[in-house]
């Protein structure tokens, strides 16, 4: 069985979105190759809301990114602002090769 990707709640320990160091974030969606170095945003991507459609697209790999939002510890919940990070930079998926 593949692991958890759409709802996890993990660290983001990148430096690309520095707002977003340390917090604890929720993931909402995987953008299929969106961080490939040679990745044209105009010749689009696949986007995954469900595990389901992740598994469809091949899993994980470094080259996702993923569309999350952060936990507002003051408004107890989570923002409704979300942010892009690459996929290596989330605590839980910091090495996205393995899948299980």
């Amino acid at each position: 069985m593949a692991k958890k990707i759409i709802g996890t709640i993990t660290t983001y320990a990148g430096r690309e979105h520095a707002y977003l160091r340390g917090h604890q974030i929720k993931v909402l969606a995987v953008f299929k190759g969106a961080a490939a170095p040679d990745h044209d945003p105009d010749d689009g991507f696949g986007v995954a809301t469900t595990d389901d459609e992740v598994e469809r697209l091949g899993g994980l790999d470094a080259n996702d990114r993923v569309e999350v939002v952060p936990w507002l510890e003051s408004e107890s919940r989570f923002s409704f602002v979300s942010s892009d990070p690459r996929v290596i930079d989330l605590a839980a998926f910091a090495d996205p090769r393995t899948n299980d």
